[in-house]
């Protein structure tokens, strides 16, 4: 899922702390409590954890201090000499900006190129099933949904939610410069498009907090797919065995050269992505063309170029930096990262649209579906399906989230799948697009 804000034109309260230094302070608070709680060893917490993974808290925890208004991550209106001025929290944009690129070199180091092409094509199956999943969702949705209320699929000309819904297919199978590319192409009435990012932050959200709920349940859902997840225990078991024979205590020293490479690493990369980004915008053959665009984002080359980074430091004497805990700081970024995507999530929104927001559960149910089903053909494990889809819908931003929570050793897993998401995003999208207006114009 994209994090790309037009805002809409309505009047949006401001939450009651909007000073990002007190906000940051309070989702320190919130991973803090949770990783504490998640330690204790006896009680009612104990058993909680069983049930409920404590990555899915560390997401939740926000959300509900954004839905009781008390923070927001989403753009806010206020009163300044007499002028009504946007203000939003920048907490999301430091997350995955500075904090993001850094966790995926620092996650990365140690990262077993081998083993991972071991893992073998079902990676990538269940990621161009994901895909599929969105590709006909849309249009279905848009016949189930218009069979009853036909006014919320509707609309003419550039009011069309065919056009608007076109965004969320950019933004489910790429990310968002896909997004932007089909608002741009299809003409969205931009007063309106603030509804479809509602959609898109509440839907894909919701979505990822049940991929997350499923992490605590992982061997019995493999289990049950008849799945063979022998391949990533293999590479699971040589990261591990690796980590332990580098392993030795870290010193300041130490700490302070992983900060260095993961750091210096992100001034790498914002420094190629800005000139990488800037080429490619002044090239108009890519420029102007549709299926291309995702090279002029800034955010694409970001990630590719930390991760390329990452795996080239793997070749080097930096890989034993793992053994000083390289991997537990990038953990840190990354939760931090998690937190910040949860305070964008306001949950008595989805009652303000509740038949648009049907709209995207049904996408997303037919998505998941696919996936399920493909998964049980395959015997594909629940890594591949959870990470095949936040690489289509949560793209670079969440697919290594939910990666790592396997295991650190998996990051670069849903980084590489959500790359590729940039790729085959726009034509996705393009076509997922034409079978709507198909159906909405049938």
């Amino acid at each position: 899922m994209a994090f790309l804000f037009i805002e809409p034109t309505i009047e949006v309260v401001p939450p009651m702390i909007t000073d990002d230094k007190i906000v940051f302070g309070l989702l320190m608070m919130c991973l803090a409590l949770v990783f504490y709680s998640s330690s204790l060893q006896k009680g009612f917490w104990s058993k909680f954890y069983k049930i409920v993974p404590a990555l899915l808290m560390c997401y939740l925890l926000p959300s509900i201090l954004s839905s009781l208004g008390i923070i927001s991550g989403e753009p806010w209106e206020v009163v300044k000499d007499g002028k009504i001025v946007k203000e939003s929290s920048t907490l999301y944009f430091m997350a995955s900006r500075y904090l993001l690129p850094a966790a995926l070199v620092l996650m990365t180091l140690s990262i077993d190129l081998k083993a991972i092409f071991n893992l073998g094509p079902k990676a990538l199956i269940m990621f161009l099933t994901g895909t599929v999943g969105i590709v006909i969702g849309g249009p279905i949705a848009i016949l189930i949904v218009g069979s009853f209320s036909p006014e919320t699929v509707g609309g003419q000309g550039f009011d069309a939610a065919w056009r608007g819904l076109s965004t969320l297919a950019g933004s489910w199978i790429g990310g968002g410069a896909n997004q932007t590319a089909m608002l741009e192409v299809y003409e969205f009435n931009p007063s309106k498009y603030g509804g479809m990012v509602l959609v898109d932050i509440v839907v894909a959200n919701l979505w990822m907090g049940i991929l997350l709920f499923g992490i605590a349940k992982a061997a019995q859902i493999d289990k049950w797919l008849g799945a063979d997840s022998k391949s990533i225990e293999d590479l699971k078991s040589r990261v591990s065995k690796y980590t332990e024979s580098v392993k030795r205590e870290a010193t300041f020293t130490d700490t302070m050269v992983m900060l260095g490479i993961g750091f210096g690493a992100v001034a790498i990369a914002h420094f190629g992505a800005n000139y990488l980004s800037e080429l490619m915008n002044s090239m108009d053959a890519i420029a102007k063309n549709i299926f291309l665009s995702f090279l002029t984002s800034s955010f694409f080359w970001m990630i590719s170029i930390s991760t390329l980074i990452g795996i080239g430091l793997s070749f080097t004497p930096a890989k034993s930096y793992e053994g000083t805990g390289a991997s537990k700081i990038g953990s840190i970024f990354i939760y931090v990262l998690v937190a910040t995507i949860g305070m964008k999530m306001d949950l008595t929104q989805i009652i303000e649209n509740p038949l648009l927001i049907l709209v995207g559960i049904i996408w997303m149910a037919i998505h998941a579906g696919l996936l399920i089903l493909m998964a049980k053909l395959t015997r594909s494990p629940y890594f591949f399906l959870a990470v095949g889809s936040q690489a289509n819908v949560g793209g670079a931003a969440s697919a290594p989230v939910v990666a790592s929570e396997f295991h650190p050793s998996l990051t670069s897993v849903g980084v590489l799948l959500a790359v590729f998401g940039y790729v085959v995003g726009t034509i996705g999208a393009i076509g997922c697009t034409i079978l709507m207006q198909l159906v909405a114009t049938s």
